[in-house]
């Protein structure tokens, strides 16, 4: 059995408990349950789905990426964001985001992309505090990309390679979990089966690692977990 902690993080809050300041925020204002992890994280200005969990394994399957021809298999674990970005994308620019771009630290493999009004979002917008900026006469856009990688701020980078800055990043669902009415600053806590587990790829359940400090908080429950210390690793921060 696993504990998945669904949480939809607020822009400006980083995705991890130790606080380097007194005015940092962190999830160590939300949580403090000492054996959850982050499985993949958001960075400070982005907001949305943020994962937690108990499990070792599924965190390992949620945020280590896929490895040659595996990446076919990696729609379980897939991550959803919605991009404002700067501009009216066109086909080339939309081609060339799922085909793959070049960044500095390697190719980017297929995405699924798709230009969405915002009409057809598929969540009702917050407002941002503070809010996005805006040039009077540049138009924007919504994105919907989904991709099975991470590499640092991933989809920021993606769409600026193509000549569209981003404005708002939102993710929306990582597998098959989903934001839906998710308030910011909420959580939503389920529990999976060894069955399920199974049906995600996890066959095992290493022993998390639990910190001894957690931070004081005043947003509900709180939690604590261990930073990874693998700078290889992926982490799923976009």
């Amino acid at each position: 059995m696993a504990k998945v902690v669904l949480f939809n993080k607020p822009f400006g809050v980083h995705s991890q408990f130790r606080k380097d300041n007194e005015q940092m925020l962190t999830l160590a204002d939300f949580f403090d349950d000492k054996s959850l992890r982050v499985a993949g994280r958001l960075d400070k200005d982005s907001e949305g789905l943020l994962v937690l969990t108990d499990h070792g394994g599924l965190n390992h399957a949620i945020t280590t990426p896929p490895v040659g021809q595996a990446h076919k298999n990696q729609t379980k674990h897939a991550k959803t964001y919605l991009v404002q970005v700067e501009h009216t994308p066109s086909d080339e620019q939309l081609n060339a985001l799922r085909a793959g771009v070049l960044l500095k630290d390697g190719k980017t493999l297929p995405a699924k992309v798709r230009h969405l009004a915002q009409s057809q979002l598929p969540i009702t917008l917050w407002s941002r505090q503070p809010p996005i900026r805006q040039r009077k006469h540049i138009a924007t856009a919504w994105l919907a990309i989904t991709i099975c990688e991470g590499k640092n701020r991933q989809v920021r980078r993606m769409v600026a390679s193509v000549g569209l800055p981003c404005l708002r990043l939102i993710r929306y669902q990582v597998g098959s979990w989903r934001l839906d009415d998710l308030a910011v600053g909420e959580s939503r806590t389920i529990f999976i089966s060894d069955e399920k587990l199974a049906n995600l790829g996890v066959v095992a359940r290493p022993k998390v690692a639990q910190r001894t400090r957690s931070g004081a908080g005043h947003f509900g429950t709180k939690s604590s977990i261990r930073r990874n210390q693998n700078p290889k690793r992926h982490r799923f921060a976009d």
